[in-house]
């Protein structure tokens, strides 16, 4: 456990504050969002998703049978330690051409993905294929995915204090249907 808390502490003292900004304001200004990223990273995302509907937005996962086509106005959230994953580039690549903004979470500033997007939180963590234990001693991307989580429920809690709602309020839209 120390080991995980040190190594998060680490990522979260690299983190830029007008990247997390820059995101912020990407989500108050959109009409909607739409978010993607595979495996964990992908999870991480589909956690903040729900928050973000608590807040009333109108939010959307990628993939789901219900999503609706992207368009102008709309903010595609992607996460992608590399920044190349195949699936993450391809729904940049729809979005941006569907004149839609775009706002990536990687570790790589040079990626692919941070090349398309309008808005980049890099996140300072080890890629999965790094194996050397240099950034991180932990498994594969485990880093990234748990700074990814934590910088996603900060820029909620950023977004939900700046909204003013009472958590009473946000009550209502949590699932009834569990």
């Amino acid at each position: 456990m120390r080991l995980i808390q040190d190594e998060l502490a680490a990522a979260a003292d690299g983190l830029q504050e007008e990247q997390l900004a820059g995101l912020v304001k990407e989500i108050q200004q959109a009409r909607r969002v739409f978010v993607t990223g595979g495996g964990r990273s992908g999870l991480a995302l589909r956690m903040h998703a729900m928050r973000l509907m608590h807040l009333g937005l109108t939010v959307h996962v990628v993939g789901e049978t219900t999503t609706p086509a992207i368009g102008s106005g709309d903010l595609l959230m992607v996460a992608s330690g590399s920044g190349t994953t195949a699936g993450a580039v391809a729904a940049a690549e729809a979005a941006v051409s569907a004149d839609a903004r775009v706002a990536v979470l990687t570790t790589d500033g040079e990626s692919t993905l941070a090349g398309m997007a309008h808005s980049v939180v890099l996140i300072p963590a080890a890629q999965k294929t790094d194996h050397r234990g240099t950034a991180s001693r932990q498994y594969s991307g485990s880093l990234f995915e748990q700074a990814l989580l934590l910088v996603l429920d900060a820029v909620f809690h950023t977004l939900w204090k700046a909204d003013g709602t009472p958590a009473e309020d946000l009550w209502p839209r949590h699932a009834n249907l569990e």
